[in-house]
């Protein structure tokens, strides 16, 4: 088992606009006044081949997939919350809580990863699960530590704990449930999703500690990555809202591996907090300003990371 992979899936902007149907418990997105929809999906789609060049540029492989069926799917460009691949060939189908964002869940990305020359084997379907407005959405919802093989979720509308163990069961994960908030209106309100309050990776964790108010459950988390000897590097709910939790670990050529995160979010981290990550990675940004304006999601939710085994 590992930790990180080299491969990544990313899906190209479609329609992209702040998701009326996502801001009900995304309290990171913004509305973009005086911008026409072409505008900013032509700053949309610049960011992210930037993105997509500067990743490959250090030799971490990107698959890109390009939409052409014309669906209404603003936020088809994060596809981690739909879809997980996993190592033994399995992949995960999540159940989504906006139902614009159900469209994004296209056959056609598996069938261009089996093109790739990757196989998979078994297709695990929890898409159901919306029939009873429960949802758990992907690798956004669940942080998985593929080696130690335990899983966090902070629960909300989109992580169902019913669902969150199930889950757990199905791939064989030890289940850390806890509740992640942020302060709304001046009002403690769950954090739509683990990946934006938390970043797991090879050696380190990068999490919003304050944003668990339940001191059990902050104590528990805490046991569970000193355990495994993962270094805590504690962020503020201030950084969390520039995407500083929203990161991914993924491996380059020559055995490197680079903390991939947003301009914002690396210009939200104190200097002390780069030297500690890049005792473990190297980091890699990339400015995303229009896509997490819009989105309430920034680079790690652009990054389907792909497990899969090769033919």
């Amino acid at each position: 088992m590992q930790q990180t992979t080299n491969t990544v899936l990313m899906v190209r902007p479609t329609n992209i606009r702040a998701n009326e149907q996502t801001a009900i418990n995304n309290h990171y997105q913004k509305e973009i006044h005086d911008v026409t929809q072409l505008a900013l999906q032509l700053k949309a789609e610049k960011e992210f081949d930037t993105f997509v060049e500067k990743s490959r540029s250090v030799g971490i492989n990107v698959v890109v997939f390009e939409a052409n069926d014309g669906l209404d799917t603003p936020d088809a460009h994060f596809p981690n919350n739909w879809i997980s691949f996993h190592e033994n060939g399995v992949v995960g189908l999540y159940p989504m809580f906006a139902e614009n964002r159900r469209l994004e869940r296209r056959e056609d990305v598996l069938f261009q990863l089996e093109d790739e020359g990757f196989v998979i084997k078994h297709i695990m379907d929890y898409r159901t699960a919306e029939d009873e407005d429960m949802f758990l959405e992907g690798t956004g919802a669940l942080l998985l530590d593929r080696v130690n093989r335990k899983a966090y979720c902070a629960l909300s509308q989109r992580a169902n704990e019913e669902l969150f163990i199930e889950f757990c069961e199905d791939f064989e994960f030890t289940p850390i449930i806890f509740t992640a908030n942020q302060t709304v209106n001046g009002k403690r309100e769950p954090i739509y999703h683990t990946n934006v309050m938390m970043c797991l990776g090879d050696t380190f964790a990068v999490i919003c500690l304050s944003s668990i108010d339940d001191n059990k459950e902050r104590k528990n988390v805490i046991k569970h990555l000193k355990e495994d000897n993962k270094e805590i590097i504690d962020i503020t709910e201030s950084q969390v809202a520039n995407f500083a939790g929203n990161m991914l670990q993924v491996k380059g050529s020559d055995d490197k591996s680079y903390l991939i995160m947003s301009q914002s979010a690396h210009d939200a981290l104190t200097l002390g907090q780069i030297k500690r990550i890049e005792t473990h990675t190297q980091i890699l940004s990339s400015s995303l300003s229009i896509i997490e304006a819009c989105g309430g999601g920034s680079a790690r939710c652009m990054m389907a990371e792909v497990f899969l085994p090769r033919a």
